[in-house]
């Protein structure tokens, strides 16, 4: 095979989930982010697992992710659509039963208007400035919104992941003072949220990036093995350079192994003399440039030539390798690309 396999762990996604569902009240709803096709590991899979593990409620980007997994989910669970309700959405949510976020004044009429008895949820702006309802749009529209039974209000945190960021209780007091006394069920922790502690759990959380083993949940089990096999295995001879740019010279004699995988398969350029790849437990640094198809690593003081070498592994878990990129761990996921096999362990059929 000249591809890369990507092994996927899915049973560590149910108690990743199960974990971060036990940080809550036992009356708090814990849900499960699968968009960008579950951070590129199989939104299908992953959500039939999750929804063997307890999980009743998802969240996806746009109405087509959704439509694809209600195919695969079946009747019962919720989806809710962050995008909400886009022009063009009304076949898809009206048919796959999904539920939009509605983001704005003009989403709430278009929803209204088109689909009046069909569930919905609302998406406030605590200070993000992204997606959501503003305060002054909230205040004019809250009194309709209301009448009409949305079924969660929602905001989204900026700064989770810096716990004492004053950002954190900022919006916090914003989101209260928007929903306090609403009558309906709140949300305003992802993963991030959750590790911040009750009072920002409210009625349902939607933990995402801690599902699939990275930060900010440090106490995530790994889900992803990334294995590259070796195509060619070739000794240099001190001076010798390889690859674009002659970035690397051999300093002594060299043995370099060619893998199979680059930065069209979500391996970013900027890991260009900076990652590690392993054999086994055993570090090989990246020689030279990460090219489209192909990377090339120092090998020299392995006893024989690997098959393959592991860039995702327990040694090096995708926050690791996304610090080596200079990025973070849900770009390294959601870049693994369509060339590599991947192979679902466990888990739900």
């Amino acid at each position: 095979m000249a591809g890369g396999i990507l092994q996927i762990d899915l049973d560590a996604v149910a108690r990743n989930w199960r974990a971060l569902d036990r940080m809550s009240d036992p009356c708090v709803q814990t849900g499960a982010v699968v968009k960008a096709d579950a951070y590129g590991l199989g939104a299908a899979r992953v959500a039939r697992t999750l929804a063997h593990a307890g999980a009743r409620r998802f969240f996806v980007a746009i109405a087509e992710e959704g439509a694809a997994l209600r195919a695969a989910l079946g009747e019962g669970p919720e989806i809710s659509v962050f995008s909400g309700h886009m022009e063009g959405d009304m076949a898809l949510i009206r048919d796959s039963a999904l539920t939009p976020m509605l983001n704005s004044p003009e989403q709430i009429a278009r929803h209204l208007e088109s689909l009046p008895d069909h569930p919905f949820g609302i998406q406030l702006d605590t200070g993000m400035n992204r997606l959501g309802i503003e305060a002054p749009d909230w205040a004019s529209v809250c009194s309709r919104v209301l009448e009409n039974g949305p079924i969660l209000v929602m905001s989204h945190l900026a700064c989770a992941d810096e716990p004492d960021h004053p950002m954190n209780a900022a919006q916090l007091a914003q989101f209260r003072a928007m929903t306090d006394g609403a009558g309906v069920p709140r949300s305003l922790s992802a993963t991030g949220g959750i590790l911040l502690g009750p009072e920002y759990h409210f009625d349902v959380t939607r933990p995402g990036i801690g599902l699939y083993g990275a930060l900010p949940f440090a106490e995530a089990e790994p889900v992803v093995r990334l294995s590259l096999p070796v195509v060619q295995v070739r000794d240099l001879a001190p001076g010798e350079t390889v690859g674009y740019g002659c970035s690397f010279t051999a300093e002594g004699p060299a043995r370099i192994a060619t893998v199979s995988g680059g930065y069209a398969d979500g391996l970013l350029r900027a890991l260009s003399g900076r990652a590690t790849l392993f054999a086994g437990d055993r570090p090989c640094p990246i020689a030279g440039r990460v090219s489209m198809d192909l990377i090339t690593v120092d090998v020299t003081h392995l006893s024989e030539a690997p098959a393959t070498l592991d860039i995702l592994c327990p040694a090096q878990g995708v926050d690791r390798l996304a610090d080596a990129a200079g990025t973070i761990g849900y770009e390294i996921l959601t870049s693994l690309g369509p060339r590599y096999a991947r192979r679902h362990a466990g888990g739900a059929a």
